[in-house]
């Protein structure tokens, strides 16, 4: 009985692990989004360029569009930036910016070295039009139809392989109808 004892912290550990693993392993590596197949939300927040300008729902008006949450800080935005750069040359979607939780100046340094790819930016100093979309951090990309409802999330760089995996088909949807 005592060596049973003695091996339960074994056991214990042993059954951890395999939970963890089993966690690790799992396909779904996608947050889920409670605002998937809903609209916008509303809000009125400054532009990124200037700040005597408020932006709102309304001003996302050119659909089928793509929300892109970004900042700065955040080396995942520097390695998207080229291909939302490509997204408006070639006109493919109209991208919006969320300039998320970042310093004015630097972000407008930025987007003037490396090109805008957006739209319009908002500035959303302290998250809160992030809090509502439920972002986690930046990058993260809303696609948002031409009646404009969120009909998809991502989480991480947005890449030509993502694009293709999961925003392509939306955009072709809004094409055929």
């Amino acid at each position: 009985m005592k060596n049973l004892l003695n091996l339960l912290p074994l056991i214990a550990f042993v059954i951890l692990i395999a939970v963890l693993y089993s966690f690790l392993t799992q396909d779904n590596d996608q947050l889920e989004s409670v605002l998937v197949d809903q609209s916008v939300p509303e809000f009125r927040l400054p532009s990124l360029e200037n700040p005597e300008i408020t932006i709102s729902k309304s001003n996302i008006n050119k659909l089928p569009a793509v929300i892109n949450v970004w900042a700065t800080w955040c080396i995942a935005c520097k390695v998207e930036h080229p291909f939302l750069m490509k997204l408006k040359e070639e006109s493919i979607v109209t991208v919006y910016g969320l300039n998320y939780k970042d310093n004015r100046r630097k972000a407008l340094d930025l987007l003037k070295k490396d090109g805008n790819p957006f739209e319009l930016s908002i500035f959303d100093e302290h998250g809160k039009l992030a809090i509502d979309l439920g972002v986690y951090g930046a990058p993260e990309t809303f696609f948002i139809d031409k009646t404009g409802i969120i009909r998809e999330r991502h989480v991480g760089a947005l890449t030509t392989k993502v694009w293709k995996e999961k925003f392509e088909r939306f955009l072709n949807e809004d094409n055929d109808v």
